[in-house]
């Protein structure tokens, strides 16, 4: 080795550092490369360079299999995609690096899948058809409406399911259609259903100031609200509802006053955190929201909810490398317990990453990920993937790409 090139190469501890800090960040082809930088930095290893050399070596495993496993994953959102080349690319990467056998055996199945569908003609991103809206219209049957109101009713408490239960067919109308949206036919027969039930507490008031809030009837909302909060204050989601409509009103410390007025209970938990927190960055106070979720993580641990709300207000403040971190967190603790992403997590650690000039093969795949998990906004994605090919140099896939955008493009309208 020459002397300048001794001179100036880095030590192993120091490569290590490196792919520690990619690999944490879900940059598992950056933590392969620094990690074989590091064995590369090993001339002739003492006993205690010996130790040193083992653990980078498993480290550099582990990152492979990480590397592998997002290989497989990505691989398998493009066979779903019908894009078998590239899912074929990606899998023959993944058996190079992967010492699992489960893995290596999955890996090989779907190239054989591969193989077996190659020689179809297929259409690729064709829309599925989609059945005519009068279609689906005479398709609601009676029978398919009580389905549909118990299923919604099913995610609610007990006390406010069983009152659910017992509004009748005016509350049953207006609840599942402020649920799809239709908020003036929602106000209409919600507004019957509390003259039908006159009891001062019902939980009427809650779903007919959701359908008001949404009308922009924002003072018809806050008087159903606060008159709700009379009777049931503690309850929630009334503080939840009647904090949106002061976020509409520009009316921040007046959301801040309603909740310090909370029950103590209710203070402690979770939601009143986020709902706090909320708040706080809709009024614009990104610093006070940062050092609010900062507190509660350290506090109370790690929580998912929590991180996300933290990411954003992190974003707004301009922070973009700690938010790209802390999205990349997120992705992490998702992928240790086997949960699928977030498909937003994913879109804002790419977008952020990408907006920070980062052009690496881990984003394109990200981004090729979302094609099939956030298939509304593809046309975005292509093009993203064809920028980044454009900037690997790759003029051909970067062409193939753009058109793929274009394509998704005319079909979205």
């Amino acid at each position: 080795m020459g002397l300048l090139k001794q001179f100036f190469r880095q030590s192993p501890e120091k490569y290590e550092l490196k792919g520690d800090r990619f690999f944490d960040n879900a940059l598992w082809g950056h933590a392969k490369i620094e990690y074989e930088k590091a064995l590369d930095a090993f001339e002739r290893p003492t006993k205690d360079q010996n130790e040193a050399k083992i653990r980078i070596e498993e480290k550099l495993q582990k990152a492979k299999e990480a590397l592998a496993l997002e290989h497989k994953a990505t691989g398998e959102d493009l066979m779903e995609g019908k894009h078998y080349d590239e899912a074929r690319e990606l899998f023959e990467l993944a058996l190079d690096l992967s010492k699992d056998k489960a893995l290596t055996s999955a890996i090989r199945k779907h190239l054989q899948e591969i193989k077996d569908l190659v020689a179809e003609e297929i259409q690729s991103l064709m829309p599925e058809p989609r059945m005519p809206p009068q279609i689906i219209e005479d398709m609601v049957y009676p029978e398919q409406e009580d389905e549909a109101f118990q299923a919604l009713c099913g995610t609610l408490p007990a006390e406010v399911r069983k009152a659910y239960s017992s509004y009748g067919d005016s509350f049953k109308s207006g609840y599942l259609a402020l649920n799809r949206g239709e908020f003036k036919q929602a106000a209409d027969d919600l507004t019957l259903a509390m003259s039908e039930n006159s009891e001062p507490d019902s939980y009427i008031p809650l779903d007919l100031a959701t359908a008001y809030l949404n009308l922009g009837k924002l003072e018809e909302a806050q008087r159903l609200l606060e008159s709700f909060l009379q009777y049931r204050p503690g309850a929630l989601p009334g503080y939840q509802i009647l904090c949106e409509v002061f976020w509409e009103m520009n009316a921040f410390d007046r959301a801040e006053s309603l909740l310090e007025s909370c029950p103590d209970d209710l203070k402690a938990s979770l939601a009143y955190y986020l709902l706090r927190g909320e708040t706080l960055f809709q009024a614009g106070r990104y610093s006070e929201v940062i050092t609010l979720y900062k507190g509660f993580l350290k506090d109370y641990g790690w929580n998912e909810s929590v991180a996300k709300a933290l990411a954003g207000a992190l974003e707004a403040s301009g922070a973009f490398e700690e938010a790209r971190g802390l999205y990349a967190d997120i992705m992490n603790q998702c992928n240790s317990c086997r949960r699928p992403v977030d498909p937003a997590v994913k879109r804002k650690f790419a977008d952020i990453s990408f907006d920070l000039g980062q052009r690496s093969f881990a984003i394109l795949e990200t981004y090729l990920a979302l094609v099939q998990e956030d298939s509304e906004n593809s046309p975005f994605y292509f093009e993203r993937v064809s920028l980044l090919y454009d900037s690997m140099g790759n003029e051909e896939q970067a062409r193939r790409f753009q058109a793929f955008a274009e394509l998704a493009q005319k079909e979205k309208e």
